[in-house]
C-alpha cells in the first residue's frame, strides 16, 4: 500500500491541508479536524472522479506532514514553548523563532523535535491511569 502525503500549514488562524498532484484541498481548526475534512474531501472526489489522479488511485495510506512553525504553533496549547525546549533540548528563543517563520529549523534540529515528540508519546502511551 503506498503512502500519501497530506501537508499541513499553518493558515492564520487555522490550518490548511492539500495533497501534491491532487485536487483536494480542505481547511480545519485542528489536526484532527484537518484528518476528518481531508478524508471526506478525498471521498468525494473520488466519488466524482472514475478515474482519479494518479497520487490517489488504488489503495493508500494517508500520512500529514507539518513544518515545525505548523507544529509549534497548532499544538501551543498543549506544549509550551518552555515544555518543548525541555523535551527537545531546542533553546526555548530559537523555537520562538521557528514558530514565528524567523528561522527554519536545519536537520538536526527537525530530529530532535520529532525524537521528543516520539518519546513523549511513548511515555504517554505506557501509561495507565487509574
Amino acid at each position: 500500500m503506498k503512502i500519501v502525503d497530506v501537508i499541513v500549514e499553518h493558515a492564520g488562524k487555522n490550518l490548511s491541508a492539500y495533497i501534491e498532484g491532487a485536487p483536494v484541498i480542505t481547511v480545519g481548526n485542528s489536526m484532527k479536524e484537518i484528518e476528518t475534512n481531508m478524508r471526506e474531501a478525498i471521498d468525494l472526489y473520488l466519488e466524482d472522479n472514475p478515474n482519479p489522479c494518479e497520487v490517489l488511485s488504488g489503495e493508500f495510506e494517508l500520512r500529514f506532514k507539518v513544518d515545525a512553525a505548523t507544529f509549534i504553533n497548532c499544538y501551543s496549547g498543549i506544549f509550551t514553548k518552555a515544555a518543548l525546549s525541555r523535551i527537545t533540548g531546542i533553546n526555548e528563543r530559537q523555537l520562538w523563532h521557528y514558530a514565528a517563520g524567523v528561522h527554519k529549523p536545519r536537520k538536526g534540529q527537525i530530529e530532535k523535535i520529532q525524537n521528543g515528540i516520539l518519546s513523549i508519546a511513548g511515555e504517554l502511551s505506557s501509561i495507565d491511569v487509574c
